[in-house]
């Protein structure tokens, strides 16, 4: 099952500034920087991915594509709200003392994560990649989450590599898109685990 296409494809966009922004994140977590110094992923994940990916929304619902325009848009409420997140917290906008950033950041994650999992279970109809993409960040999430709870700096990094592990499974997706694009056989994607009646 391919996904319908009409008058463009709004993941044309969407899917890369996804992988460009879960790249730079995925190696600020991994260790690429210091602990600490994640503000470097910030202008990519700001500008380009957040702004990459209101585009693509807006494109999707234009085009009718309700469930493309809900992954871009949850993931573009993810995106937006991380710097935002990082930001205040090293200038002080929200009044956080210090001795609660942490709870403060696992609020953050949980919030998050209960989206992804509920997109991720929504994503069951569409072709398995999407599933597998979305599974991947509910380990990530999972894995940052219990190394700032826990103050684990390798469960973070884990959750680092996990999120270039589905930054790799968009960049297949994206390729996918460009080749479909371009006229082409789409890569494999595999069938959906759900079958939908109707």
């Amino acid at each position: 099952m391919e996904m319908p296409f009409h008058k463009g494809d709004p993941q044309m966009l969407g899917v890369p500034v996804f992988v460009a922004g879960s790249v730079a994140l995925g190696l600020a977590l991994a260790g690429y920087l210091p602990a600490g110094v994640v503000g470097g992923a910030l202008p990519i994940i700001l500008a380009g991915t957040g702004l990459g990916l209101l585009v693509a929304t807006i494109w999707a619902i234009a085009l009718g594509q309700n469930m493309v325009a809900s992954i871009f848009g949850v993931f573009l409420g993810f995106w937006w709200s991380y710097p935002l997140l990082v930001l205040g917290l090293i200038h002080g906008w929200f009044g956080i003392p210090a001795e609660d950033v942490t709870r403060s950041v696992g609020i953050f994650l949980i919030g998050w994560l209960a989206v992804i999992l509920m997109l991720t279970l929504g994503s069951l109809p569409l072709p398995k990649v999407y599933t597998l993409l979305l599974v991947v960040v509910d380990i990530a999430l999972v894995l940052i989450l219990w190394g700032t709870l826990g103050e684990n700096a390798d469960l973070t990094k884990a959750g680092g590599w996990a999120v270039l592990a589905f930054a790799t499974i968009g960049g297949y997706i994206f390729v996918s898109v460009m080749f479909i694009g371009f006229g082409f056989k789409g890569l494999p994607m595999g069938k959906p685990m759900m079958r939908v009646k109707g």
